[in-house]
């Protein structure tokens, strides 16, 4: 296989661990902490994790190792989407192994979670690891999104742990997959399989996050990596001067991503999830907003701009969740192949306008035609609209062209609005780790086997302090029900990790809230460029604004 000069050049790097797993693995001790509860309902998650619950959060430093020397056969699991340095967990989680006890064995299962229930594995060797050493992707073993959730899951897991005599699993994922670990945790040590279950904080959405999560991995490369391409949009759009681009970017449930590239940019809009939701704002509202911003450039000059548009806004404006509510009502069962055998747009047109309130059609009728037609596309598997299907993009560059025509009608705009539309998702989930991910993703597996080597089960590894050089940074793990509360999933209550959203009174947002006026009517971008591998530190090594600002740095 031919390699890219910059692939060989990212093989060599050795990633820069926590100070105080840098003594070698024979002068690593546990401090322990105080006991923990759940961020919330903590009487319902105690009774549902009693062989796991309240546990002691633990740090690592310098001292006599106290672990029990023994064999090892611990298998890892990649689980949902593709963050950069992936391959980096699995690295230092397979370096801390052999470093160990050249004996211990590390199964990679193949493909995600099912990889476990149906016994496909693959032994990492060092000549295999080596190939993806501060690689992105997730190729190594493959991913999947298969939830282990059911008692039956379990107990096939524990037989193929059982046949290979594996003693830990470590599931990489977001906050679901490490829900689940922590629920296979439990079963383990429940059933006295002596198998424990350690989980490490996957996502590039950035919301799997807390006081003692401060960032999830992979958030810095695919921010940095957006950031780029949004940098080199600007500059396009401040060269030409006559487009409009709507930037979407991934963000389901929260808009860190979004706001993140804000910071890093400085477009002239940039929509906030968690604002709309908390002012209540409408579409027609958001519309008037965005309009607010190019009817004042136009009156300068400049028909030109950004706007960042996170993956889920729609979810954020009431009236479209309501909207949402009941589509997914007036589909319900067989509805929807009634629906669907209606021959013309039409025909449904008058079946949706018929089953709809008049405040839903009333939302219903502003849309364009195709985003119309996107809500009623295939639903998921629990027959819901698919939000990520929307093109939020278009759909409010359609609505302020509207009331940007309303505007000239009334004399009160003359400008010119020519808009193009992106959408940045795949394209940073499997870049090249910056070295921030590269050094904290590796960290986080070789802090997991540390966990696994001192008897821990139901823990996440963690590493804080992140915004300070690598030498300073802290490992340790944390009880995965500590950031459990209890949700209503398809009828019935479920212990899961809470979401972290974008806190409208933290630092990052009341910076953006501070500058965005300004950055709104002037042209004030900024072009991060490409991510730097080699140079100064305070180039190469530099953190996201989002946890710069967190630490008041």
């Amino acid at each position: 296989m031919k390699l890219s000069p910059l692939q060989t050049a990212r093989y060599q790097y050795v990633p820069k661990l926590p100070g105080m797993l840098r003594n070698g693995i024979s002068e690593i001790c546990v401090k322990n902490g105080g006991a923990t509860e759940s961020v919330a309902d903590q009487e319902k998650i105690k009774a549902l994790f009693p062989n796991t619950y309240g546990k002691n959060e633990i740090t690592f430093q310098k001292g006599q190792n106290t672990s029990e020397a023994k064999k090892q056969v611990v298998g890892v699991i990649l689980s949902g989407g593709q963050a950069p340095g992936g391959h980096n967990v699995v690295c230092g989680l397979y370096d801390a192994l052999k470093a160990t006890n050249k004996e211990n064995v590390l199964l990679g299962f193949k493909g995600g979670p099912s990889g476990l229930l149906e016994d496909s594995y693959i032994e990492l060797t060092d000549e295999y690891v080596d190939q993806f050493r501060n690689t992105g992707g997730f190729d190594i073993i493959g991913s999947g999104r298969t939830k282990l959730e059911s008692e039956d899951q379990f107990a096939i897991a524990a037989e193929v742990c059982k046949k290979h005599g594996v003693t830990a699993i470590v599931i990489i994922g977001g906050d679901d997959s490490n829900t689940n670990a922590g629920v296979l945790a439990e079963y383990m040590a429940a059933h006295n399989t002596g198998v424990q279950v350690i989980g490490c904080p996957k996502t590039i959405d950035g919301d799997l996050k807390n006081e003692d999560i401060e960032c999830s991995f992979g958030f810095d490369t695919a921010t940095k990596t957006y950031s780029e391409i949004i940098g080199n949009i600007a500059r396009d759009a401040n060269s030409a001067k006559k487009y409009w681009h709507f930037i979407k970017v991934m963000g389901r449930s929260a808009s860190h991503v979004a706001l993140e590239c804000a910071l890093e940019t400085q477009p002239n809009i940039c929509l906030i999830g968690e604002e709309v939701a908390a002012k209540k704002m409408s579409l027609a509202q958001i519309a008037d907003y965005i309009a607010d911003s190019v009817a004042a450039r136009a009156a300068k000059g400049w028909n030109f701009g950004i706007a960042i548009i996170p993956e889920g806004i729609v979810e954020f404006v009431p009236e479209f969740s309501m909207l949402i509510a009941e589509i997914n009502e007036l589909l319900a069962g067989e509805k929807t192949a009634q629906f669907n055998a209606l021959p013309t747009w039409k025909d449904k047109y008058a079946f949706i306008e018929n089953g709809l309130s008049k405040d839903a059609m009333a939302v219903f009728a502003i849309l364009p035609e195709s985003i119309q037609q996107q809500l009623f596309l295939e639903r998921d598997p629990h027959g819901n609209v698919q939000v990520s299907l929307i093109e939020s993009e278009k759909l409010f560059s359609a609505l302020v062209a509207d009331n940007l025509a309303a505007r000239k009608a009334a004399g009160t705009y003359n400008g010119k609005f020519s808009t193009l539309h992106h959408f940045l998702g795949y394209e940073g989930r499997c870049a090249f780790p910056s070295n921030f991910d590269a050094d904290y993703c590796y960290s986080l597996g070789y802090n997991a086997f540390m966990l696994i080597q001192y008897g821990y089960t139901g823990y996440l590894s963690k590493v804080s302090n992140l915004s300070k050089p690598a030498e300073e940074w802290v490992a340790g793990g944390m009880p995965i029900t500590k950031m459990m509360n209890i949700e209503r999933r398809n009828g019935e209550d479920k212990p899961v990790i809470r979401k972290a959203l974008v806190e409208l009174d933290g630092k990052p947002f009341k910076f953006f809230e501070a500058h965005r006026a300004e950055w709104a009517l002037e042209t004030c971008f900024v072009y991060p460029g490409a991510i730097q591998y080699f140079g100064p530190a305070e180039v190469c090594d530099l953190t996201t604004r989002t946890l710069a600002l967190e630490k008041g740095e």
